[in-house]
């Protein structure tokens, strides 16, 4: 069965807005190898996030932090513990329905921006909705948008290689957010930018946390963290301090 198959659970689309936690880790647990070649990348993780946080998880390469944000986005599951995204959990779900997970209520962005090179701007961004069943009409729709709304309404037919690393990357971006996902998850989505650009990527990032939406970072840079609200820091796997504030960072000793 394709994606493009896949049905859209409506029970799964919407979210409980009774909760108002979006991201709860209960005693997670990740894994590699066996025996006396087990490696531990999460310790018995609890964290909860709440909706509409701007959130970063920064720490020492090796830390675990990718390895949260996969577990985070229903990329990969844990070995132990539960995870509950907007209070269905989803460490116990087939794969066939975490992949409606993915598609309905997350997006993400990637230090690799991950397009497609033959196809154009508008062309990438609408990829996620023709895996949802969404119309083409529909689709063109949104997607204009989406690229409007990261400052590229005028460049819908250009090919990744006539942009930017920068305007790559909000190609990227508009990618993530053309679905209307209630999370955003970010991995060194600036490591590939220049400082000027990261200043416009992280200005987008903060309208979309104003917008309502939930903005979770990977970043080893302490300057991304500084435009979140709360720092998350990791070490050996397991989160040392979950509520530093950016201004905090400074005594963080790694």
């Amino acid at each position: 069965m394709t994606a493009e198959s896949l049905p859209l659970n409506k029970d799964l689309a919407q979210p409980d807005n009774s909760n108002h936690t979006i991201i709860q880790l209960e005693e997670i647990g990740k894994f590699y190898g066996r025996d006396h070649t087990r490696v531990t990348a999460l310790d018995n993780i609890s964290l909860t996030i709440e909706k509409g946080e701007y959130c970063t998880i920064m720490g020492a390469s090796g830390s675990g932090k990718s390895t949260l944000m996969n577990v985070m986005g229903c990329l990969d599951r844990p070995n132990s513990g539960r995870y509950y995204l907007d209070s269905l959990d989803v460490s116990r779900l087939p794969d066939r329905d975490l992949a409606v997970v993915r598609n309905q209520k997350i997006g993400f962005v990637f230090q690799q921006f991950h397009l497609l090179p033959q196809m154009t701007a508008l062309e990438n961004v609408v990829l996620p909705m023709i895996y949802g069943g969404v119309s083409p009409q529909e689709r063109r729709s949104r997607g204009l948008e989406a690229l409007e709304k990261v400052g590229l309404g005028n460049r819908v037919n250009n090919k990744p290689n006539q942009l930017s690393g920068g305007q790559q990357q909000r190609v990227a971006i508009a990618r993530a957010i053309v679905n209307n996902p209630m999370l955003l998850l970010a991995d060194e989505p600036t490591g590939a930018l220049d400082s000027q650009t990261t200043d416009e990527v992280l200005a987008i990032f903060e309208g979309l946390h104003q917008a309502g939406i939930t903005v979770v970072v990977v970043t080893h840079e302490s300057e991304v963290a500084r435009h979140s609200e709360r720092v998350i820091w990791f070490r050996d796997g397991r989160v040392v301090h979950p509520y530093l504030s950016p201004e905090q960072l400074h005594s963080v000793v790694d």
